[in-house]
């Protein structure tokens, strides 16, 4: 999580196309990316230096699988806190440090932390919660879903 934002690089209609394309899915083949760059008119070195391209300008933020922790057992929790502005770097290395941490987002907000845990049991999402409060000093409130929506999120590029 970055607290400023750099310059964004212009995107060229490659660029464009493989945001779109990816946010419908991802091969899951021996060779994912030759196929992938296959489908995009492109060879795969070039997908790949194009996405690390894209992710180190942050204009992605990760690249992977979102992955449901309850449909494979495990438990999730959406949590948020509200950091002083003077301690925010300090707390948020501590709250990324743990692997449980899925993503942290900063808002404009009083509530101005907001991160995903996720976990092998409901019962460590609590303990997880209840040790980044103490080792901040900062309570973590905590938001379980309690419905499920699919909205098919997509972000034009």
């Amino acid at each position: 999580m970055s607290r400023q934002s750099p310059a964004r690089p212009a995107l060229d209609e490659t660029d464009r196309a493989i945001l779109n394309a990816l946010q419908e899915g991802f091969p899951l083949t021996p060779r994912p990316f030759a196929d992938a760059a296959r489908a995009l008119g492109i060879g795969e070195a070039e997908l790949i230096a194009r996405l690390a391209r894209l992710k180190e300008a942050r204009v992605i933020t990760r690249f992977g699988p979102f992955l449901d922790a309850a449909a494979m057992g495990g438990a999730f929790c959406l949590c948020a806190m509200e950091v002083p502005r003077a301690r925010f770097g300090e707390v948020m290395t501590k709250v990324n440090a743990h692997p449980e941490v899925a993503h942290n987002y900063e808002r404009d907000h009083r509530l101005n932390m907001w991160f995903v845990l996720a976990t092998e049991t409901e019962e460590a999402i609590a303990a997880v919660a209840d040790l980044i409060a103490a080792e901040t000093g900062i309570p973590v409130l905590r938001f379980p879903k309690l419905k499920e929506f699919f909205i098919r999120f997509r972000v034009a590029a």
